[in-house]
């Protein structure tokens, strides 16, 4: 929904550039649009006023559903603290740098129902896993497979740059700023993945067998509950 809300706005956004018109795309936007004139002076005209009216009521109903869905799980967390999906979600919000939205997603893609045997499997899965290409003397690396979970792994890079800001003295993010942090941005890309990879690998171990990741701190009590 978040998705596709923002390709809604981005589409209001390229409407109103097509007559010179940039504005930010929020609440007020529809009070903005009679206050701005198109590139030459005139104001805009009445069938792009409509049709944008038209796609901000698309970003309204995607906002509602979205918070709908954010109360529906915050719900759930205070009121079925017994289910197990629901407890794996708590545990990893306990958590300092793992939000809402991630756990949720880790939990019900990945941690909720599948078995995993061993770490080769956890970053196989995710598809964050290098794919060596050998023929005869050529030995090289092809980059990470990407033949896993898309959702998993797009959620792990983003989680990996959060924990790096919120886990600064966590073994995973000094070993990211030894080897990576000082390079330049193919490297610190390189390392991101590789961050993301060994954080989805931490974190099965934690809820698996209860083992805290290197360093990582945990929120305060009252924070982990709301899920923040």
């Amino acid at each position: 929904m978040k998705r596709d809300r923002t390709r809604v706005t981005n589409r209001i956004t390229g409407l109103l550039a097509t007559v010179g018109v940039y504005v930010k795309v929020d609440a007020k936007l529809l009070r903005r649009l009679d206050q701005v004139s198109q590139w030459n002076g005139k104001p805009l005209p009445p069938p792009l006023r409509a049709r944008v009216a038209r796609e901000w009521e698309k970003v309204v109903l995607f906002t509602t559903q979205i918070e709908a869905l954010e109360r529906a799980r915050r719900l759930e967390l205070r009121q079925h603290a017994d289910d197990a999906v629901v407890g794996r979600v708590r545990q990893l919000l306990q958590l300092r740098g793992i939000g809402e939205q991630t756990a949720w997603l880790f939990v019900t893609e990945l941690f909720a129902w599948r078995q995993f045997r061993n770490r080769r499997e956890v970053g196989g899965i995710t598809g964050m896993v290098g794919t060596p290409y050998q023929s005869g003397r050529l030995n090289h690396e092809q980059g990470i497979s990407k033949a896993g979970n898309k959702r998993v792994r797009s959620m792990a890079v983003q989680i990996a740059w959060s924990w790096l800001i919120y886990q600064r003295h966590s073994a995973l993010t000094q070993w990211y700023t030894e080897r990576f942090a000082r390079g330049g941005p193919v490297a610190r890309k390189i390392g991101i993945v590789a961050v993301a990879r060994h954080l989805v690998i931490d974190l099965w171990r934690y809820l698996d067998a209860g083992v805290i990741p290197e360093g990582a701190l945990f929120k305060d009590p009252v924070v982990a509950t709301r899920g923040r």
